[in-house]
């Protein structure tokens, strides 16, 4: 299993518990969705993996998280990138007074080898519209900005790539336009990739398998396929459902929304 994330516990600021218990498996070569509403604890998964809890005075309290075999959790961010593990950030993140060959360079700031040009060209064949854009990156749309974003963290020839709202702020064609490229890099250079996405129905189009967060656990995992086959999920995720399931006349169905609220 490429990255283990095992029974951890998130605390902030020493008082606040953010995870509680979480874990999950992310095969090698797999792209994996991480689901939930604002505030369940997708982010801060992504970030005690990633090792960037400690710039929020956050920590990883009990638990392990381990990647191709070693663990992980404690290790500074620069080390994980080193390892082969890069974020994209909710967001995007880019250095919006930089250019964008700027921006892709300095995903490579931890490689120490000479392949960084042809890097360069593999990053644009995918997203030739970055190649135009000779100006400060600040001026790009939205959707060139998550473009970016992911081209930079390719720069750093990540083994996995820990992708957070890559659909914030985007229009659908253009979501749909992001998603199919991320699906590609994924079956072209065999990157695996943990996504958090709260578009939960292009997610879970993209993604082999996903996990459900609520307060702070798992509270539902399978195959993509099974989470959308899924009631609950289709109820409260992907906005649909059987006539039977929306009426709260039936208790059973009572309760069982109670359990995702």
């Amino acid at each position: 299993m490429m990255l283990s994330v095992n029974n951890i516990e998130v605390v902030y600021n020493d008082v606040i518990l953010v995870l509680r218990g979480l874990s999950l498996e992310v095969p090698e070569g797999e792209i994996v969705a991480l689901l939930g509403a604002n505030g369940a604890g997708k982010s801060t998964t992504l970030k005690a993996i990633s090792g960037l809890l400690k710039t929020e005075d956050g920590e990883v309290t009990r638990g392990d998280i381990t990647f191709a075999g070693e663990r992980i959790n404690g290790i500074d961010p620069d080390r994980i990138v080193r390892k082969g593990i890069f974020q994209v950030m909710e967001g995007r993140r880019i250095i919006a007074d930089m250019t964008c060959l700027e921006n892709l360079r300095l995903g490579a700031y931890t490689r120490r080898d000479n392949g960084v040009k042809d890097d360069l060209d593999m990053v644009f064949s995918y997203f030739p519209r970055l190649k135009e854009r000779t100006g400060l990156a600040g001026y790009l749309s939205g959707g060139e900005q998550q473009m970016l974003a992911i081209g930079r963290a390719m720069m750093a020839r990540p083994k996995l790539i820990l992708m957070d709202e890559p659909s914030m702020g985007l229009s659908p064609l253009m979501v749909k336009e992001v998603f199919s490229i991320v699906q590609q890099i994924n079956k072209d250079l065999g990157v695996t990739i943990l996504l958090v996405e709260q578009n939960a129905r292009m997610a879970l189009q993209a993604a082999t398998r996903g996990y459900i967060m609520e307060n702070g656990k798992v509270v539902l995992d399978g195959t993509a396929e099974e989470l959308r086959n899924n009631e609950d999920v289709k109820e409260f995720y992907l906005g649909g459902g059987n006539e039977e399931r929306k009426s709260f006349k039936n208790l059973k169905s009572f309760k069982r929304r109670k359990r995702w609220i």
